[in-house]
């Protein structure tokens, strides 16, 4: 079986669903089983609907109608019966979301986040199938909550591997076609979990492990993993084969091509993974497969945008031991802020995070009682690996640098621009 994923740019609109059709029709689709996450920016405009509700804006119908009507304008470009069952269901999920909304006890934002969000994927998918049904792809809708079983962590759920593999392989039919939700899992309780944002990837990943695919295809708008980002940098160079190694570092430096926790499962089971565009299917893209002599020989680039210095200090010039250190990070833990960058001195200790749930200024006030803190806001953390002279000088020119780390194959600077 092979395991394909198309991203939320894939399926933005009803050129976009077609496209994938035609992909699959070009590339193949006999025991193929595709992931797919939500519609172009849904999960963004999901996101506002979240806001409104704890919010209690007036804003909040017109956010959720807005959605329901992205939706319906797709749904009217793919089919001209009006009465085809597709209008039913993709309704059906939409009051699904009212209804909770309407009905939600619970003052938990991640729970009320994973219950809101996760119909992004539920709609698209169920948009997706039901074109290809009509188009003569039969295909299977997977509904894939009952599958991935994670703990209660709402908006990042720890996957329990040995009940999922137990569904999954359950669930699997050979040889037919089958659509499923990317992003989405469910607790023991059956409310539903995300796996982190951009985790569609890693629900490909699953699927794959669990099942001994013989290979995951991410499907994207770029023609396969580049050097850089061509958003940042000029003269982006397409790599055509990199190791699992590189693959997982580059994720993990924050490489937005493949998501970090995609690749340890199709390591485990050596399955390679290809990164291909869906503008043009036919191309080899790039390779990820096991083999040291796989490493990239050029320069690689990798910023992260709207990062966070924190530096630390001790107030009375103490210096900053094992015990502070441990202490630090275990409010970063609880505050679920994510470490990209650490450097210490004796009586300081810096570091570039990003607050992706907004704990930041909570946990500069517990800090304050213990360090002198000093931040910096909306910096660039670029990484460069396999870096040279000329790389470096790429990513300093016109820069203010605040922060610089070398290790033997990686560079990390810290910019203000």
């Amino acid at each position: 079986m092979k395991i394909f994923k198309f991203g939320g740019a894939s399926v933005k609109d009803a050129a976009g669903v077609r496209n994938v059709l035609h992909v699959l029709q070009t590339v193949g689709h006999e025991d193929v089983l595709v992931v797919i996450s939500a519609m172009g920016k849904t999960t963004n405009a999901l996101e506002l609907v979240i806001k409104n509700y704890f919010e209690k804006s007036k804003e909040l119908h017109a956010s959720m109608q807005e959605v329901r009507k992205y939706h319906n304008q797709i749904v009217l470009d793919l089919f001209e019966d009006e009465e085809h069952p597709v209008f039913f269901d993709v309704n059906a999920h939409f009051d699904d979301l009212e209804y909770f909304i309407r009905s939600n006890k619970s003052p938990n934002y991640n729970f009320v986040y994973d219950q809101v969000v996760s119909f992004g994927e539920l709609v698209s998918t169920t948009i997706v199938s039901h074109f290809f049904n009509s188009q003569g792809l039969e295909n299977t809708w997977i509904d894939v909550r009952p599958l991935i079983k994670t703990d209660n962590t709402y908006r990042d759920g720890q996957v329990n591997w040995e009940i999922t593999q137990k569904n999954i392989i359950k669930a699997a039919k050979k040889k037919t076609l089958q659509i499923t939700q990317g992003f989405l899992g469910s607790d023991e309780n059956n409310f539903t979990t995300t796996l982190g944002r951009e985790g569609s990837d890693y629900t490909a990943a699953i699927f794959a492990y669990c099942l001994g695919a013989e290979s995951v295809t991410i499907w994207k708008d770029v023609p396969g993993v580049l050097n850089a980002d061509p958003r940042y940098f000029e003269n982006a160079i397409l790599l055509n084969q990199i190791s699992y190694r590189e693959a997982i570092e580059l994720a993990f430096y924050g490489a937005s091509v493949i998501h970090p926790k995609t690749l340890q499962p199709l390591q485990k089971k050596e399955i390679p993974l290809f990164v291909k565009s869906f503008l043009n299917p036919t191309l080899a893209g790039t390779s990820v497969s096991k083999g040291a002599d796989l490493e990239p020989k050029t320069s690689c680039f990798i910023v992260k945008k709207n990062q966070l210095l924190l530096s630390l200090s001790s107030i009375d010039f103490d210096f900053i031991m094992e015990n502070h250190i441990s202490e630090i990070f275990g409010l970063f833990a609880k505050h679920k802020i994510k470490v990209n960058l650490i450097q210490n001195t004796a009586i300081s200790f810096s570091v570039c995070l990003e607050d992706k749930y907004q704990t930041f200024q909570e946990l500069v006030k517990i800090l304050s009682k213990k360090f002198k803190v000093t931040y910096n806001e909306n910096v660039s953390l670029y990484t460069i690996r396999h870096f040279d002279e000329n790389s470096v000088q790429v990513v300093e020119t016109n820069k203010t640098v605040l922060l610089k780390q070398i290790s033997r194959e990686t560079l990390q600077i810290v910019t203000k621009e």
